[in-house]
Parts: C-alpha cells; structure tokens; sequence
C-alpha cells in the first residue's frame, strides 16, 4: 500500500524521507516502513495532513 498523494507531496515540495520524518517527530526507517504499511498512529496522521497543508481523504487516497 502505496499513498500516491502523500509520495506526491511531498515531492512537490522537496522534502527527502529524513526530512518527513523528522517533522513528524520518527525516524526515517520507521517513516519509510509507516509510509508502505500505512500504519500510522492518528498523531502521525494529524502531523502529516499539517505537514503538507492536506486533507486526511487526500493524503491518503488509495484510488
């Protein structure tokens, strides 16, 4: 499980694995792992929707 509209986000505004998951207070394996199994916790969400200036129901699309 891919997030397609997370992955384009965050190339759109350059920001490299390490950077994310700084922001969002994990480290980059474990946000590379979350960002293929999709198991964030609710915190993480909320920080990731913040991030990037996006909806939960965008962010994480699965169409």
């Amino acid at each position: 499980m891919m997030f397609k509209n997370l992955q384009a986000e965050q190339a759109r505004k350059g920001m490299t694995n390490q950077e994310v998951a700084d922001s969002i207070g994990i480290n980059r394996n474990t946000y590379e792992s979350k960002k293929k199994s999709g198991r964030f916790t609710v915190k993480e969400y909320q920080r990731l929707c913040l991030l990037f200036q996006s909806s939960f129901e965008y962010l994480f699309d699965m169409k």
